[in-house]
């Protein structure tokens, strides 16, 4: 007899699947708990429909209705939540051969609206480096954590706008995969995928120095490069009170996240010309696709293609 996705083994089912992105897809704990919070979400409503309707099993038209139920949701949060159902029921269709897939019938596509990322321009960076290295003279000769936080912060911002890391992968940072010498960093990604960014300007690689010198003796080879006051990890979010603080004092009026960083990163390396794939590779993007939003803001390169390019400027036509 065919196997249907029974409420009753719903929990059961969900940490099956669970266990399988853990120990056999190698999932990190961030989309891990993703996964979790989505699908006890989905069993949760499935209870409260359940109260109204009698299906003996999961189906096509009780999925409809969880989807009605996600309608107060954002539609990027809608269908991540999706892909995550998607995801637990294309295992469980996988694991058992004759299991009734409820989604299969089903044709759900959830339309997502271009945003295009908030960028910095030359300046706004420009003034925040400033900002930071006019500190740094502010505390010369100075001891204490007040001298390593400035360096910290420092070394923190020239690596978030020089490599286009992700915040969590900044906070992750292991001291043995910050190589000054050879002038790279080895992050690991979504999905822990490696890779390798080269530093190639001495600014970074001398902020990156300083602080290390500065925190010399406190961090074996092992540990995390990045370290807050007590010595633990530093969070992400300390990282993202710290981004907004500088932006303020520097006066710049826009949203500033370190997210920000990654943005005008690869926006600001696409104006000069570099290809597309080049970027994909160094911001870890597993697909061209994620890239490609950034030919959407480059408006800085598009003027002055249109304007100093644009066929009809050598058009002399009589009027």
């Amino acid at each position: 007899m065919a196997n249907n996705l029974l409420l009753a083994n719903l929990g059961e089912a969900i940490e099956r699947f669970l266990f399988h992105c853990r120990y056999e897809k190698a999932l990190n704990d961030k989309t891990l708990k993703a996964y979790e919070t989505d699908l006890k979400q989905f069993e949760t409503v499935l209870r409260t429909i359940r109260e109204n309707h009698s299906f003996n099993t999961v189906t096509a038209d009780e999925l409809k209705m969880y989807i009605r139920e996600l309608s107060c949701f954002k539609p990027k949060t809608i269908k991540r939540k999706v892909a995550t159902l998607k995801a637990m029921i294309n295992f469980l269709e996988l694991e058992e051969e004759d299991f009734i897939n409820p989604l299969r019938k089903l044709r759900i596509k959830i339309k997502v609206p271009l945003t295009l990322p908030n960028v910095m321009n030359r300046q706004d960076i420009i003034s925040i480096l400033s900002f930071l290295y006019q500190q740094k003279k502010n505390t010369f000769g100075k001891s204490g954590y007040g001298r390593e936080e400035i360096l910290r912060h420092i070394a923190v911002v020239e690596l978030l706008f020089g490599t286009g890391i992700r915040v969590s992968e900044l906070c992750s940072l292991r001291n043995d995969c910050v190589n000054l010498e050879e002038g790279f960093i080895k992050v690991f990604g979504k999905g822990s995928r490696e890779r390798m960014i080269q530093i190639c300007q001495k600014e970074i690689l001398e902020a990156l120095h300083a602080y290390r010198k500065c925190t010399h003796g406190r961090k074996a080879e092992d540990e995390l490069f990045f370290r807050n006051r007590l010595g633990n990890q530093l969070s992400t979010q300390s990282v993202r009170g710290m981004i907004k603080k500088l932006a303020f004092f520097s006066g710049i009026s826009k949203t500033v996240t370190p997210h920000t960083f990654r943005h005008t990163f690869a926006t600001l390396l696409l104006e000069e010309g570099v290809d597309i794939k080049y970027i994909q590779t160094i911001l870890g993007h597993s697909s061209l696709a994620t890239t490609q939003i950034y030919t959407h803001v480059s408006a800085t390169q598009q003027k002055v293609i249109l304007r100093d390019f644009h066929p009809r400027k050598r058009m002399c036509i009589p009027r």
